[in-house]
């Protein structure tokens, strides 16, 4: 499974460590992702994403539903 957020898309970004030196290093920049059981009333019943923080705290905004219409992602599949 990729560590993608299914609403907001967020990916690993790829960025340098830098040493005291000056010494340069590629090091991963993971998103902040959860596994979350959410309830969905239109469906009425629970959906399982895996989605970040900043997903988290605008699906308490504006709602799972309304959130999921707005990015163009089908619940029925989770």
């Amino acid at each position: 499974m990729a560590r993608k957020c299914t609403f907001t898309g967020k990916r690993p970004n790829v960025a340098n460590r830098v040493s005291h030196s000056n010494i340069k290093t590629k090091k991963r920049q993971l998103p902040n992702l959860q596994w979350r059981r959410l309830w969905w009333a239109e469906g009425a019943r629970f959906v399982r994403v895996r989605l970040s923080t900043r997903a988290l705290r605008t699906i308490d905004k504006k709602g799972l539903g309304p959130f999921a219409a707005e990015v163009g992602l089908d619940l029925g599949r989770y």
